[in-house]
C-alpha cells in the first residue's frame, strides 16, 4: 500500500506569530502614548509627527491590520492545513502574503505620521497603498481557495466557511470604500460625496470590524476552542446557522454610525433593527462555543490556554450585547 507523506508549512505560520507580537508592542505603544496626551498634551515634544491627530490613526491601524491582521494570518495558517489535511497551496504565495502585507504596515508607519491620509477612519491609507493592499489580499485568497481545492478532506468544516466569507467580503469592502481620484502621488478624493461618502465609509467601517475583527477569529474558536478541551463542537448546526444569520445581518448595521445626521431616517432605523437582530447570531457563537466546554470544566481550571479562550468567548458575548443595547 502507498502511505502518501506531506508536511505541514509552519515556518510561515511562525512568522506570522512573530510579527504580531512586534506590532503589537508597537500599536499598543502608540495608543499609550496617544492616552497620555489627553492629560499632558506636552507629551507629543511639540513635534508634529507625534500629535494626537497623527497617532491615533497610527495606533488604530496598527492594533487593527498589524496586530490583529497578523494573527489572523498566523491562526488561519495553521488550521487551514490541518483542516483541509493538505500543505498551503504555495509557499510562495504564502511568503508573499507576509511579505507584503508587512510591507504595507511598514508604509503606514511612515505616512500616517507624516499626514499623508485621506481622514476616511480605518482607511486613511492613501491610493498607491490601497492598491498594494487589493493585490495582498488577492494573493491571500488565490492561496486560501488553492488550498481549499487541493484538500483531502472532503467535509468543509464551519471553520472555513468564517475565513471565506472574510477573504470575500473584506474585497469588497475595501475596494469599494477605497474608489478615489488621484490628485497627486500622497493625495486622493473620494468619488463619493457629502451623505453618500459618509454612508459608504461606515458600511465599510462597521464591517471591516465585522469582517476582519470578527468572522476570522469565530473561524479560529470553532478550530481551536476544540481541539484544546478536546470535545466537539457542541452544535454543529448552531454554527451553520449563526453563521448564515451574521454574514446576513451584520452587512447592513452600518448606518447605526449615523444617527441623527443627514442621512435619512429609514436608513437609520434600519441601521438600528439589524444591530438589535445581530444579538441572536453573535450570542449563538458565544453559547455554543461555550457550551462546547460542558464536561470539560475541570481542564479549565487547569489549562491556561481554555482560561484565556473562556473569557475571550465570554468577553465576545458581552461585546456584541452592548453594541446593539446603545
Amino acid at each position: 500500500m502507498n502511505v502518501e507523506t506531506f508536511r505541514y508549512d509552519n515556518r510561515i505560520v511562525r512568522a506570522f506569530a512573530i510579527a504580531t507580537v512586534i506590532w503589537g508592542i508597537v500599536g499598543m505603544s502608540a495608543g499609550l502614548l496617544a492616552a497620555v496626551q489627553l492629560f499632558w498634551p506636552e507629551a507629543n515634544l511639540n513635534l508634529q509627527f507625534v500629535s494626537f491627530g497623527r497617532l491615533r490613526p497610527l495606533h488604530t491601524n496598527a492594533v487593527i491590520f498589524a496586530f490583529v491582521g497578523n494573527g489572523m494570518f498566523m491562526g488561519i495558517y495553521y488550521s487551514l492545513q490541518r483542516l483541509c489535511k493538505a500543505r498551503m497551496f504555495s509557499d510562495f504565495l504564502s511568503a508573499l502574503n507576509f511579505w507584503g502585507w508587512n510591507a504595507i504596515i511598514v508604509a503606514a508607519a511612515v505616512t500616517l505620521p507624516l499626514g499623508i491620509t485621506t481622514s476616511k477612519e480605518y482607511a486613511e491609507l492613501e491610493w498607491p497603498i490601497d492598491i498594494a493592499i487589493t493585490l495582498v489580499w488577492v494573493v491571500f485568497a488565490i492561496n486560501l481557495f488553492g488550498t481549499i481545492a487541493k484538500r483531502r478532506e472532503r467535509h468543509l468544516y464551519v471553520a472555513i466557511w468564517f475565513y471565506i466569507a472574510t477573504v470575500v467580503t473584506v474585497a469588497v469592502l475595501h475596494i469599494t470604500n477605497s474608489l478615489e481620484m488621484p490628485a497627486s502621488l500622497f493625495k486622493s478624493y473620494s468619488i463619493y460625496a457629502g451623505v453618500q461618502d459618509a454612508l459608504v465609509q461606515w458600511w465599510y467601517g462597521h464591517n471591516a470590524v465585522a469582517f476582519f475583527l470578527t468572522t476570522p477569529f469565530l473561524g479560529l474558536m470553532y478550530y481551536f476552542l476544540p481541539k484544546a478541551s478536546n470535545r466537539p463542537v457542541f452544535s454543529y448546526r448552531l454554527s451553520i446557522i449563526h453563521f448564515w444569520a451574521l454574514i446576513f445581518l451584520y452587512i447592513w448595521a452600518g448606518p447605526h454610525h449615523l444617527l441623527f445626521t443627514a442621512l435619512p431616517d429609514w436608513a437609520q432605523s434600519l441601521g438600528m433593527v439589524f444591530s438589535v437582530m445581530l444579538v441572536a447570531p453573535s450570542w449563538g457563537g458565544m453559547l455554543n462555543g461555550l457550551l462546547t466546554l460542558r464536561g470539560a470544566w475541570d481542564r479549565v481550571k487547569q489549562d491556561p490556554m481554555l482560561k484565556f479562550m473562556v473569557v475571550a468567548v465570554t468577553a465576545y458575548g458581552m461585546a456584541t450585547l452592548e453594541g446593539p443595547m446603545l
